[in-house]
């Protein structure tokens, strides 16, 4: 578990689509300033599988994860197969809701939403994703939506610099 106050788990879209879409690394450098604040001081880190997600593009993301990030950002989901045992059977029991490629993508062992959802079912922290529920979805499972099934808390990324009243 992790003590202090305000820890929150990132998924990869809150850099992904920061980098892409709304803060680029050319010209929204005071976003990337505060994430670099926020992972030094330890109120935000990811997984491993999010790490491979970003690391899988020879890209300005890429470089500047390796080079601004702690060591220790990425944690090791080693040790979660209980937590993620039970993600994936909710998952699975989810076949009269989700088509059959929705859940093999869920469960796919380099996809890191379900990891994602063990490691904060595990530690009991929340979230930060860009995505939203689609509790009616057939082709997608959403990180959001497998949040409230555990009772989990998921914000987008304003509203965790809300929380943590930060401003940039």
């Amino acid at each position: 578990m992790y003590k202090q106050k305000s820890v929150f788990v990132i998924d990869s879209n809150f850099f992904i689509q920061a980098h892409r879409d709304s803060y680029p690394l050319d010209v929204a450098s005071s976003f990337w300033t505060k994430v670099k604040e926020l992972a030094a001081s330890r109120k935000i880190i990811s997984i491993d599988k999010v790490k491979n997600e970003i690391y899988n593009y020879e890209d300005e993301l890429k470089q500047w994860c390796i080079v601004n990030l702690p060591s220790d950002f990425f944690k090791s989901t080693d040790g979660l197969t209980n937590e993620y045992r039970i993600i994936t059977s909710w998952a699975i029991a989810r076949n009269n809701q989700y088509n059959q490629a929705a859940i093999n993508e869920f469960l796919q062992a380099d996809e890191a939403d379900a990891w994602l959802v063990a490691f904060a079912l595990n530690h009991r922290i929340p979230i930060v994703t860009q995505e939203k529920s689609a509790p009616n979805s057939k082709t997608k499972i959403k990180i959001p939506d497998v949040c409230l099934a555990f009772d989990i808390q998921n914000i987008n990324t304003i509203e965790m610099f809300r929380q943590l009243e930060e401003k940039f």
